[in-house]
């Protein structure tokens, strides 16, 4: 990892929280975003596999006329999100903005209307950092080359390659595109590569591409997937035992898919995923929550539901969460935990019986403890050994913290411990 980026410490290293938005001309069929033209992929079991000119047909009818990029911007704010990233261009060439370079893109549609415009603006009147997806790979373009029905079935490390003539002109098309995206829409806070595998950091020219993006946007935050490049590590569709070296950000779908796909009916419930962003927060990572418009540009409505309760229960614990530090170690409480100050929040992800514990602090320091959903506060006992109670003026013990039934939130429970110097 190379030296971090001043913006890394100024707003990406505690946002904790972004929606990750997945969202082409396919969504039109309910298709998973680019892996069917290839025939699926096994990391997405609920894929699905077309034929390579039907799955491009549909760029021909994409008018998302429900497309609403001040909502969305809304209720990613409501949900407590500080940031958001959206798929510029995904793995099949697609551009939601317009471009000088490709007639492949949203401007050809019958929508016509620059989505990535529409996006920008919104979430950054909304106050919120705005990233952009881009991928390497293009599989519709001519020069990477196009991905063809003979080159069927996918198969890794055996991708048909472009002459050097070709290959040549594709990345200056890669290199034009990426200049109109951090020329023509603001100040972007962070840039999302993906599809670095099929190809070396020489082929890319990984260096000059990243000293191309830093010239011209000097402050913007980049992820791991240049290949030998990144500001942070992206961990996906899980949450790490461990908490990677450095900044990191896990991304995680609400189903099993990226793309709008009703086929996949493998939803999680509101109650894992404010879980999973507990988790994450106490391992002092972030949450890259992501949603998928339909076809017509609205959100499906059991991700509406997901986000709405999400924004209830971070109504009434944001303060947990965002802008936090991780807290307590693993072994001194039994569930995640964060800090701001001399304040820890204790993360209760199961029901207690009748109290929780926290072992190893300074009995002396501790103050008041309460649920942050509720305003009444919590008895605390405070266990000591009695060789320390005699002979140590400020013993390390145990706090046990009583957890009536008024204390708990029906999603999790927060309670906020609060400790003197």
């Amino acid at each position: 990892m190379k030296q971090q980026c001043p913006a890394m410490e100024s707003w990406f290293n505690k946002a904790r929280f972004g929606m990750f938005i997945h969202w082409g001309h396919c969504s039109q069929r309910g298709l998973e975003l680019s892996w069917p033209l290839v025939g699926g992929v096994g990391a997405l079991p609920n894929g699905q596999s077309v034929g390579v000119d039907e799955y491009h047909s549909t760029a021909k009818t994409f008018n998302p006329t429900n497309w609403d990029a001040r909502a969305l911007a809304k209720i990613a704010k409501r949900a407590g999100m500080q940031y958001a990233v959206l798929t510029s261009k995904h793995h099949d060439g697609y551009s939601l903005f317009h471009t000088k370079y490709s007639d492949y893109s949203i401007e050809y549609s019958p929508f016509k209307r620059d989505i990535v415009r529409e996006y920008t603006d919104a979430f950054r009147a909304e106050g919120l950092k705005v990233g952009l997806y881009y991928s390497l790979i293009d599989w519709h373009h001519p020069d990477y080359p196009t991905f063809l029905e003979s080159d069927k079935p996918y198969k890794w490390g055996a991708w048909r390659r472009s002459t050097p003539e070709q290959w040549n002109r594709f990345v200056e098309f890669m290199f034009a595109q990426m200049r109109e995206l951090l020329t023509n829409y603001g100040k972007i806070d962070l840039l999302w590569f993906d599809g670095g595998w099929e190809r070396t950091p020489e082929e890319w020219k990984s260096r000059e591409f990243v000293e191309m993006i830093h010239s011209l946007q000097p402050e913007v935050v980049i992820n791991d997937r240049i290949p030998g490049y990144g500001d942070y590590q992206t961990p996906e569709q899980a949450v790490p035992p461990k908490p990677p070296e450095g900044p990191w950000e896990t991304c995680l779908t609400i189903n099993n898919s990226w793309g709008y796909n009703p086929s996949d009916k493998d939803l999680k419930s509101t109650r894992s995923l404010i879980h999973t962003l507990c988790e994450v927060a106490g391992k002092g990572g972030n949450l890259l929550l992501n949603v998928s418009p339909m076809g017509d540009g609205a959100l499906p409505p059991e991700q509406v539901e997901r986000l709405e309760a999400i924004a209830d229960w971070m109504s009434r614990n944001n303060e947990a969460i965002i802008g936090t530090d991780p807290g307590l170690e693993p072994w001194q409480f039994y569930g995640p935990s964060t800090r701001r100050g001399n304040r820890v929040y204790l993360h209760v992800l199961a029901k207690p019986y009748e109290s929780v514990s926290v072992r190893g602090v300074k009995v002396k320091h501790v103050g008041d403890a309460r649920p942050l959903s509720s305003t009444i506060s919590l008895k605390v006992r405070k266990r000591v050994s009695a060789a320390d109670s005699l002979f140590n003026r400020d013993p390390i013990g145990e706090l046990v913290i009583a957890t009536p039934d008024s204390a708990l939130d029906s999603m999790a429970t927060v309670i906020a411990v609060d400790f003197q110097q």
